[in-house]
C-alpha cells in the first residue's frame, strides 16, 4: 500500500480543510463492497453506504469527515486540493480516499462496473453543500463546523493513528487567519 497526500486552502466558498486528503493505494486488495465495509467499520468508520459511484455534481460535507473506498471499476473524482484549487485523481478497486470536511468532490468519470462504498468515523451523519446554494452565513456556520470535528481515533483503510492530520498545521494558510479574525468579531 502507498499513500499519496493532498493539501488545500479555502477558496472562495470552499473552506477545504487544514487537514490532508488521503489516498491509500491498493488498501483492500482486490476490493468488493463487503471487504471495503468491513474495513471501514473495524476501524471505527460506520454509517456506511454502497452505491455505483458519488455525486456528480460538486458538494462537500461540514458535518464530518468521509472515506470513499472503491469496490470495483474505476472512478474519475474531481476535488477541490492541489495547486490551483482542483484535482483530478482516478481511483481503481481497493484504493481508499480519506476526505478531510470542507473538502468539495464529484465524480466526473467512471468505469461501467463501478461501485463505491463510503463511512464516516464513528457513524457521524453527513450533510450534503452546493457552493451555488450557500449563504455567507450558511458558510460560516459550516466554517464552524468543520473546525470543531475532532480527528477521527484511527484511519479507515490502516486502522492507525493518521500522522499527516496530526501533524497538519493549526491552520489553513492562504487566508484562513484572517477569515477566522472576521468570523470570530460576528459572533
Amino acid at each position: 500500500m502507498s499513500t499519496e497526500v493532498y493539501s488545500s486552502r479555502p477558496q472562495d466558498k470552499i473552506p477545504n480543510n487544514r487537514f490532508p486528503l488521503l489516498v491509500h493505494r491498493n488498501a483492500i486488495p482486490g476490493g468488493g463492497a463487503e471487504a471495503v465495509k468491513t474495513q471501514f467499520r473495524a476501524n471505527g468508520w460506520s454509517n456506511n453506504w454502497d452505491y455505483p459511484g458519488v455525486y456528480e455534481y460538486a458538494h462537500f460535507h461540514s458535518t464530518t469527515h468521509e472515506c470513499l473506498g472503491c469496490a470495483n471499476g474505476w472512478m474519475e473524482f474531481k476535488i477541490s486540493v492541489g495547486e490551483g484549487g482542483w484535482t483530478r485523481i482516478r481511483i481503481s478497486a481497493g484504493d481508499v480516499i480519506v476526505m478531510p470536511a470542507g473538502v468539495s468532490h464529484q465524480m466526473v468519470g467512471q468505469s461501467d462496473d463501478i461501485h463505491m462504498c463510503g463511512g464516516y468515523p464513528d457513524g457521524r451523519d453527513w450533510d450534503d453543500i452546493q457552493v451555488a446554494f450557500l449563504s455567507d452565513e450558511d458558510y460560516k456556520r459550516a466554517c464552524k463546523r468543520i473546525m470543531m470535528l475532532p480527528i477521527p481515533s484511527r484511519d479507515p483503510a490502516t486502522g492507525k493513528p493518521m500522522p499527516e492530520w496530526h501533524a497538519a498545521p493549526s491552520s489553513v494558510d492562504g487566508g484562513w487567519n484572517d477569515w477566522r479574525t472576521s468570523l470570530d468579531a460576528t459572533s
